[in-house]
């Protein structure tokens, strides 16, 4: 007998960035959290040549079948720049643009500088994405994480990047201080009503040298364990992936630094992070399957997109499967798509 279950549609096309990272570069504010340098690894700003080499470098490691490929400005506050230091690097991309080789160009900013003069520049130049740093829809969690801005900010900045056709991206933080996860769904939520096409979800680490290591020590700041992470970073994601929201990254890009623990000092960090939140979405998918099993064996096909989300990371959910039944199998089947899967007792 062969059951069959549906979730969600098939996957869109894959998105590349290029990421060329500014380290606090123009940003007057110093979040409790923040650390550039540390978090990216870059410790200096980047040259116009070192900037071509950068993209030069990354283009011959990218497939562009069924791909996008953008250059990302990232690590500072791009919009924050002086505008002839931002027509500077926007002007290094344009050749690559013309070409048709880079597809677009993605900036990530503050929602307090966003303003007609820059988007008027950024439009000129072929942007097609600007990235604001959301962080948080609740006003107290940005107070107390000194952001500097309000949530009335992001949605004014964000009706504004609409407006004049950009493509809207809004990264959220979890685990900020006073935040919780009825806070995270609700910042999600307030994410897709603002119509963003695209959306980060980082958690919350204590890094080295910033306010909030401070806060850590003197015990008036409790990260997020990894297991509360990955269960927020699991209901965030299932309001972006229900609401048809790219999520572009789960996790913090991991530097040298944060992957040595140098400059690390506590948090829900893992270089898999992302594969430890979908272990847990396919667990919560599977575990139905443990009552009352029909038969002592079984057969699970899934998408092979999919199939070691499935299994789970260090096998979690087939080792979980296997203490209800004799025998238990994992096959791909190219007919199914993102999370469809089908059952074959025996």
């Amino acid at each position: 007998m062969v059951f069959y279950c549906n979730f969600a549609k098939q996957m869109k096309t894959k998105h590349y960035n290029i990421p060329i990272f500014i380290p606090e570069l123009a940003c007057p504010f110093q979040c409790i959290y923040c650390n550039q340098k540390k978090i990216t690894g870059q410790l200096k700003v980047l040259t116009p040549d070192e900037v071509k080499q950068i993209i030069d470098e990354h283009l011959k490691t990218i497939p562009f079948k069924n791909s996008i490929v953008d250059v990302a400005f990232f690590g500072g506050n791009f919009t924050g720049i002086p505008l002839p230091e931002q027509e500077n690097y926007l002007k290094i991309v344009q050749p690559y643009f013309k070409k048709g080789i880079i597809k677009g160009i993605r900036l990530s900013t503050r929602p307090d500088y966003i303003n007609d003069e820059v988007l008027d520049l950024l439009k000129k130049y072929n942007v097609t994405t600007i990235e604001l740093g959301a962080q948080s829809m609740k006003d107290e969690v940005l107070r107390t994480s000194r952001r500097g801005h309000k949530v009335e900010d992001t949605i004014l900045a964000s009706e504004k990047i609409r407006t004049y056709g950009f493509s809207l991206g809004l990264q959220m933080m979890l685990g900020l201080p006073g935040d919780n996860l009825e806070n995270a769904v609700f910042t999600a939520k307030k994410i897709v009503e603002l119509g963003t096409d695209s959306t980060r979800i980082y958690p919350c680490l204590v890094i080295k040298d910033t306010k909030l290591e401070e806060y850590y020590y003197q015990k008036k700041y409790i990260p997020l364990t990894l297991d509360e992470a990955i269960n927020q970073a699991k209901e965030v994601y299932l309001v972006f992936e229900k609401s048809e929201v790219t999520v572009l990254r789960v996790g913090l890009h991991p530097s040298e630094n944060l992957l040595n623990g140098n400059d690390l000092i506590a948090g829900p960090f893992h270089q898999s992070f992302k594969e430890l939140v979908f272990t847990e979405i396919w667990k919560d998918i599977l575990m139905p399957l443990t009552k009352n099993p029909k038969k002592e064996n079984i057969e699970i096909f899934v998408s092979p997109t999919e199939f070691n989300y499935a299994i789970g990371y260090n096998s979690k959910n087939k080792n979980l499967l296997r203490s209800y039944f004799k025998k238990l199998h994992f096959k791909s089947d190219v007919n199914l798509k993102k999370r469809n899967y089908r059952v074959n007792y025996y």
